[in-house]
């Protein structure tokens, strides 16, 4: 079983070289902020294990660069999401959404309560990471607010993250961590559409 985690949080990338690296790193960060075709990429995973590469003796990348471009990439992409929702509307958001779309009414449920806060926090859940930066555009907010809540969130999610496999090479206990952080995420993963499946069929035997 850990040996199984560990492949999920530490996928195999050093087979690439460092400019494949970087633009697999960058892009799938770009993905998951910018698209809805990109909210089941692994990003968090990458991100760890992209910092545990420029860790290691005779990487071939680049800490600052990592840190700096996945930064940037986490803006980008949820500044195209933001304007998408914002020019194109929600309509649009759900034809785009197609099978995810059941994601999309807890997602602004989400925004609706949290706000400024729904924009930095949804960096740390995979399929809010999708839909927030979105819904923030159709939901008008203020693009002064929104691009103040994209920064912070980036920093703290893709930077951190990074950092924190940078560290984990030299800490054992980090390593430990995430995996048993990435063990609750497939857990949640697993059992959460199982417990919605359930209440939908107990709705639909009740009525």
């Amino acid at each position: 079983m850990s040996d199984w985690l560990a492949h999920l949080a530490d996928p195999p990338l050093e087979d690439l070289g460092a400019v494949g690296l970087y633009l697999l790193v960058f892009g799938i960060v770009f993905a998951e902020t910018g698209t809805l075709v990109g909210f089941w990429l692994p990003g968090s995973s990458v991100l760890f294990t992209a910092g545990l590469l420029a860790a290691r003796d005779n990487s071939p990348l680049s800490l600052p660069v990592l840190v700096v471009g996945v930064t940037l990439a986490a803006i980008l992409g949820d500044t195209v999401g933001y304007w998408s929702g914002r020019r194109l509307g929600r309509p649009w958001l759900l034809r785009r959404a197609g099978k995810a779309a059941h994601h999309l009414p807890k997602a602004e449920a989400f925004y609706e309560k949290y706000g400024w806060f729904a924009v930095v926090a949804c960096r740390f859940i995979p399929w809010l990471r999708a839909f927030t930066p979105i819904i923030a555009g159709t939901a008008a907010m203020p693009y002064a607010k929104f691009a103040s809540a994209n920064v912070v969130g980036a920093l703290c999610w893709g930077a951190l993250l990074v950092l924190a496999g940078y560290a984990a090479d030299s800490l054992p206990w980090v390593r430990t961590l995430a995996y048993s952080i990435a063990g609750v995420a497939i857990l949640a993963s697993i059992v959460t559409p199982l417990v919605s499946w359930v209440r939908r069929r107990r709705a639909r035997a009740r009525s």
